[in-house]
This record gives structure tokens, C-alpha cells and sequence, in this order.
């Protein structure tokens, strides 16, 4: 029987007009951190009017050594973020870490875009500008100082920033390269 104070039927889980919503899914944690670094609206004219999609430039980190970005275009935001958070998973790169820094300076130029990328010491600290500070911090970059020379391309420099730490060596390797022996050096592993 119904109670038709507040209109409330048992059999509907004690709302009115339609019961429980079914439960939202649980995604699992990822592996990953995802940071949006920008969404751009994009309209193109078409033989009705204009239609707009959303592009999305995302950036994904584990704050240890793999870093990756990716863009997405789709009608809604949250469709383009996912589009792009899947390419990012394509395209994954492994940085070279010496105690929480670089173990030497990098330069990286993209189109008009130049990135520096400097160790620094510890406790230092990221001292970076926009998209290169949290392609730095999803690296697992703890100290160093960073600047974006040319443009301000957030797509152009976050390329390049990745690019640069994709560059990075460690030291044996180098010196394997040019046909020396290896020296023993600090290397901090995945805590």
C-alpha cells in the first residue's frame, strides 16, 4: 500500500517516480596520473552552420620514469580527454632519473618551440613555467629548472619537453657509446 503523504513506494526503494539510480562503475585505479593541460573549443563551418568538438591535450605520468601525452577531439570534453588519455597509453616514453634530477642539461626544439631542461640540486625543487612544470612533475622530476624558449605553443612545448627527457642517457651508456668502460654511478630505482 502506498503512503500518500509523500508518495513513497517500497517496492521502488522508497522514492518516488522511478527508485534507485543503478550503482556508478568503478574504474579501477590506474597506473597512471592524468593531468588536462588544455582543451581547445574547435568550430568548423559546415553547409547548416557551425559544429563545434572539443580538442583535448593531456599529459599522463607515474611519477617515476614514464611520461606520454595525447590528443583528443571529440563532440563532448570528457569522450576527447578519454580519446586522449588512450593515445597518451600508445606512445609512452622512459625517462633517465639520477636521484630525483637529470644528470646533465638538455636541450629539445619542436617546430618553434625550444625547451632547457637543467639538473638541479636536492631540495631545489621544479622551477618550470605552464605545460613543462607538470610534464616535469608526471615524469617524476623532483628538482630542476626549466625554461620555454620561442613559443608558447602548449602543444609544441610539452612535445618537446617530452622529447627532451626522452633524450637523456645515463652515463654508462654514454660512455658504452664511445667505447670506454663503465663507472660505477648512483642509480635510484622505483620506490
Amino acid at each position: 500500500m502506498q503512503d500518500s503523504r509523500n508518495n513513497q513506494r517500497p517496492d521502488r526503494g522508497g522514492r518516488s517516480g522511478g527508485g534507485r539510480r543503478p550503482a556508478r562503475e568503478q574504474r579501477a585505479p590506474s597506473e597512471f596520473q592524468e593531468r588536462v593541460i588544455e582543451i581547445n573549443r574547435v568550430t568548423r563551418v559546415v553547409k547548416g552552420g557551425k559544429r563545434m568538438r572539443f580538442r583535448a591535450l593531456v599529459v599522463i605520468g607515474d611519477k617515476i620514469n614514464r611520461i606520454a601525452f595525447g590528443l583528443g577531439k571529440a563532440s563532448d570534453v570528457t569522450t576527447a580527454v578519454a580519446k586522449a588519455v588512450n593515445e597518451a597509453k600508445k606512445n609512452l616514453v622512459t625517462v633517465y632519473l639520477q636521484e630525483g634530477t637529470l644528470p646533465y642539461k638538455v636541450q629539445s626544439s619542436l617546430k618553434s618551440a625550444t625547451v632547457l631542461v637543467k639538473p638541479a640540486k636536492s631540495g631545489t625543487g621544479l622551477i618550470a613555467g605552464g605545460a613543462v612544470r607538470i610534464v616535469l612533475e608526471l615524469a617524476g622530476v623532483k628538482d630542476a629548472v626549466a625554461k620555454v624558449l620561442g613559443s608558447s605553443n602548449k602543444i609544441s612545448n610539452v612535445a618537446a619537453t617530452i622529447q627532451a627527457l626522452a633524450s637523456v642517457q645515463s652515463p654508462n651508456d654514454i660512455l658504452a657509446h664511445r667505447g670506454k668502460p663503465a663507472r660505477k654511478v648512483k642509480e635510484v630505482t622505483a620506490e
